[in-house]
């Protein structure tokens, strides 16, 4: 991640961390995955989780949008004796790929990996010059194409609600003017410009450009619609009994996977003045702690864990709910297709 939401940085402000995979033992606790199992991992990564789970005896199938890290993960498949499936895929497609019997587990790990920080021609971090793209698939709208394309009022509500950055209004006004002189191209550009326009402070923790390279991020891989989208795709393929774990690493994200547990735990989140007048199914019941951090001793180790959150619940009987996008009040921001376009 380029950032929380309360300002902490990542690996994507002090150079290359290792990936090693948050919360682990805690996912396994939640996930319980056991021989004769199929689990689907819809962020395979490095594949850390996905090895974890394989080593408990179960079969996975994992997703990921990224080509590089389906290539990179060629090695575990054939070590897995026809136990992983490993497939190109953004995971809120993930219903395609589930078995007719259901899955007993889903595992999301939501957000940028290491990895991609760590790849300049990637475009992910301003720590590197490289072209600004900031595509996980590679492919479709660059952050470039958002930068130089998207109306100034456009950007202001990209880098205010994605971002949470409160110099949004003269970060977008100063690349209006930028880019009628030179377009941007590369990281640096855009680094650069936020370092005039908003020069960092000694109080500040965070590089000026952190908030405005997770913005873009976020917009153009539409995380937020993927992560909602899949929690309702996890929704239907998951049996019975089955575990939907998520670890999110921004409040934008933990909120989402917050609201929709909440609305399928069959408790209203209505007014408190009135009582709760219908009575709704329990579709997932909730699975330990409404809330998982990691420990003090992870975070030292791992700072890529300081702003993790799991939550996780087990799949009822009951039939899925609908797949209403509005539970989750996502903003209302500019179309990725008419930017493109």
């Amino acid at each position: 991640m380029a950032a929380d939401a309360g300002g902490g940085h990542s690996e994507a402000d002090g150079g290359p961390v290792r990936h090693i995979p948050v919360l682990l033992a805690e996912v396994l606790d939640a996930l319980k995955p056991a021989p004769g199992q199929v689990v689907l991992d819809g962020t395979f990564g490095a594949g850390g989780y996905t090895s974890a789970i394989l080593d408990k005896g179960a079969s996975v199938i994992a997703l990921d949008r990224d080509p590089n890290a389906i290539a990179a993960g060629q090695a575990l498949v054939a070590a897995s004796g026809g136990r992983l499936s490993l497939i190109h895929s953004q995971f809120s497609e993930l219903a395609r790929h589930a078995p007719d019997g259901g899955l007993d587990g889903v595992v999301l790990d939501i957000g940028v990996s290491s990895m991609q920080l760590d790849e300049a021609e990637r475009g992910f971090s301003f720590q590197k010059t490289g072209p600004l793209d900031m595509r996980m698939s590679a492919a479709g709208v660059s952050a470039a194409d958002v930068v130089n394309r998207a109306k100034v009022s456009d950007l202001i509500r990209i880098f205010g609600f994605l971002g949470e950055e409160k110099q949004a209004g003269r970060i977008a006004r100063a690349i209006e003017k930028r880019r009628s002189e030179t377009p941007f191209e590369t990281t640096r550009d855009l680094a650069g410009l936020i370092e005039i326009v908003t020069p960092r402070k000694a109080k500040d923790k965070i590089h000026p450009a952190t908030r405005v390279f997770q913005a873009l991020r976020i917009f153009v891989n539409d995380e937020l619609g993927e992560l909602a989208r899949a929690l309702f795709a996890a929704e239907r393929v998951l049996k019975p009994g089955g575990r939907l774990v998520v670890v999110s690493f921004h409040s934008l994200e933990d909120r989402i996977v917050k609201k929709f547990f909440l609305d399928r735990s069959g408790k209203s989140a209505g007014s408190r003045h009135l009582p709760e007048l219908i009575k709704r199914d329990v579709i997932f019941a909730p699975v330990g702690k409404s809330m998982i951090v990691a420990s003090e001793e992870e975070s030292a180790a791992n700072p890529r864990a300081r702003s993790a959150k799991l939550r996780a619940g087990e799949r009822t009987a009951a039939p899925p709910g609908t797949d209403d996008l509005a539970i989750f009040e996502l903003p209302d921001l500019a179309s990725l297709e008419k930017i493109g376009g």
